[in-house]
């Protein structure tokens, strides 16, 4: 039975990349000489330091330029909402890297699925979300639809088996 799985992936080597640029561009900007400014990549997050929480608002656009410019869909970062506040006067924001679909969203798109009242049949396991059919029409149906339906998140899918 033709199958395919519907996941949450982002492109670590992008995400390095996009980083390591922005470093790179806030090292060498003049208005962030002298100052305690930088980006740290750690594990599943984004660390950006700043002086003030303007400068921080500086660093996410800097950041953001970059990893746009890698093909990084922004939609994979979770910008805290909370701000740190480190020793002195310095100001730490984090962005979790989503990785994996979290269980609403995958209860979302197999509700999605079935209203659309397609051949297939979606079942959730782990953290992605397998989609099954008779006929692989069907299936490429059933991707154009989460396409639509999803627009604004990246989903991407793979495992396309027959």
């Amino acid at each position: 039975m033709p199958s395919f799985d519907t996941v949450l992936e982002p492109d670590h080597v992008k995400i390095r990349n996009g980083v390591d640029n922005a470093i790179k561009e806030i090292g060498t900007r003049f208005d962030f000489k002298g100052t305690g400014a930088k980006v740290e990549l750690k594990d599943k997050e984004i660390h950006s330091t700043g002086d003030s929480e303007f400068q921080l608002e500086q660093i996410e656009a800097v950041l953001y330029a970059k990893l746009t410019k890698q093909d990084v869909v922004i939609s994979f970062l979770d910008k805290q909402d909370k701000i740190e506040k480190l020793g002195g006067d310095k100001v730490r924001q984090v962005y979790k890297i989503k990785e994996g679909i979290e269980a609403t969203l995958a209860k979302k798109i197999v509700a999605s699925l079935k209203e659309s009242k397609l051949k297939v049949q979606a079942s959730i396991q782990g953290d992605a979300v397998r989609v099954t059919g008779k006929a692989r029409d069907d299936l490429q149906v059933a991707i154009a639809h989460l396409k639509k339906s999803f627009s604004d998140t990246p989903l991407t899918y793979n495992n396309f088996r027959d």
